[in-house]
């Protein structure tokens, strides 16, 4: 967050770690999917099933990005 006045680790909004992430191989259209999966689990943060079915959906998608 360019600017953010809090620190690292109580920051005003969700900090990504792109750098991690293109490291993987994650390109600019796989980042879409990303923040779908967030926005996905803040709209359903409330709903146990919803997040597990996100969850499954998050580790597929993981999957295709090994580590190095």
């Amino acid at each position: 967050i360019p600017n953010d006045p809090r620190p690292a680790f109580r920051p005003s909004g969700i900090r990504i770690g792109t750098p991690a992430m293109t490291t993987r191989g994650v390109k600019s259209k796989d980042m879409i999917q990303i923040v779908d999966f967030i926005d996905q689990a803040i709209k359903k943060r409330d709903n146990p099933d919803s997040l597990a079915e996100i969850k499954a959906q998050v580790r597929d998608f993981a999957l295709r990005f090994p580590l190095p």
